[in-house]
C-alpha cells in the first residue's frame, strides 16, 4: 500500500456568537462534538458555553463512523446530516449548530432512522443472498470479520458474497442480485438505505 498523508482541512474565519437565549436551550452538562473542519469554531463555542456555566463533559472530534459513549446530550458542530445521523441513536438528545442557532434534532427524525434500521434488520433475517461490503481504507478495513460472517452464513445454508472496494458507491448495489447488504465499513453508509445493515447491528452470528 502506498503511503498516505492526511492533512486536516480547517474551515477558518468563522465567527459565531451565541445569544443567551440560544445557550439556554442547552442542558447544563453536555458532550461537544465536531468534525475536523470546524475545530476552531468548536473551540470558540466551548469557551462561550463554559462562560455561561455549561460544563463540557467531553470535547471530541467525530467522523461519520465514530462511536461515542455518553449518557449526556450532544451538541454537534458540523454541516449536513452525515455526522449527525450517525449520532442519532447514540445519545439521549442531539443538538446541532445551524448558523447562530441551536437546533434540537426532532424525535420524528430519530424515529425515521429507527424505522430504517428495523427494516434493514428484517430484510437481512429474511434474505437468502447476502452481500458483505468491505472497505480497503485504513481504519475501516474489516476483512477478517467479513470472512467470519460469510462462513457463519454459509454454514446455515445462506449464500454470502464479499465485495471489496476502496470507494463504496451504494448507488451501484442495485446492479447485483443480492437481497440484503451487510456493511463492515463506515456505519454512515447505511443510514438512508434500508437494504444495508451494519455489522454491529446484527444479532449474534
Amino acid at each position: 500500500m502506498k503511503p498516505m498523508l492526511y492533512i486536516p482541512a480547517i474551515q477558518r474565519n468563522l465567527d459565531v456568537n451565541l445569544s443567551k437565549s440560544e445557550i439556554n436551550k442547552l442542558p447544563k452538562i453536555l458532550l461537544l462534538a465536531y468534525s475536523i473542519q470546524y475545530k476552531n469554531l468548536a473551540e470558540s463555542i466551548k469557551k462561550q458555553l463554559e462562560a455561561n456555566k455549561i460544563k463540557i463533559e467531553k470535547f471530541q472530534q467525530v467522523l461519520g463512523c465514530s462511536k461515542i459513549k455518553t449518557n449526556f446530550s450532544v451538541l454537534l458542530i458540523s454541516t449536513g446530516k452525515f455526522h449527525a445521523q450517525n449520532l442519532f441513536l447514540q445519545t439521549p438528545i442531539l443538538y446541532t449548530l445551524e448558523n447562530d442557532k441551536i437546533v434540537q434534532i426532532s424525535e420524528k427524525e430519530i424515529e425515521r432512522i429507527k424505522v430504517h434500521r428495523k427494516t434493514a434488520l428484517m430484510k437481512f433475517l429474511r434474505a437468502d443472498r447476502i452481500g458483505i461490503l468491505v472497505s480497503t481504507k485504513p481504519g475501516q478495513e474489516k476483512l477478517s470479520e467479513a470472512v467470519k460472517l460469510k462462513n457463519n452464513l454459509e454454514k446455515r445454508g445462506r449464500q454470502a458474497y464479499i465485495f471489496i472496494s476502496d470507494n463504496i458507491d451504494i448507488n451501484q448495489l442495485e446492479n447485483f442480485p443480492v437481497d440484503s447488504w451487510v456493511n463492515t465499513a463506515c456505519p454512515g453508509l447505511s443510514m438512508d438505505n434500508p437494504n444495508i445493515i451494519n455489522l454491529s447491528e446484527l444479532p449474534n452470528q
